[in-house]
């Protein structure tokens, strides 16, 4: 998903967002682990939603702040 996607969505739907991601990542790290992951690269896109998404929230409080 891309930044300006997410900019557009509330904070509520971002932290949803990042909760489904982050069990998306625990759930890839534990397939990992048993040797079960068919896509390695996942785990680094996954990662990396993670932080747009944390970005994003935190651009909005910033910006809420003033």
């Amino acid at each position: 998903m891309k930044a300006s996607e997410l900019r557009e969505k509330t904070i509520a739907e971002l932290q949803n967002e990042l909760a489904d991601l982050k069990s998306e990542l625990f759930k890839l790290r534990f397939q990992l682990a048993t040797n079960q992951l068919d896509n390695p690269m996942r785990i680094r896109e996954v990662k990396r939603s993670i932080a747009r998404v944390k970005t994003v929230i935190r651009q909005n409080e910033l910006k809420n702040a003033k």
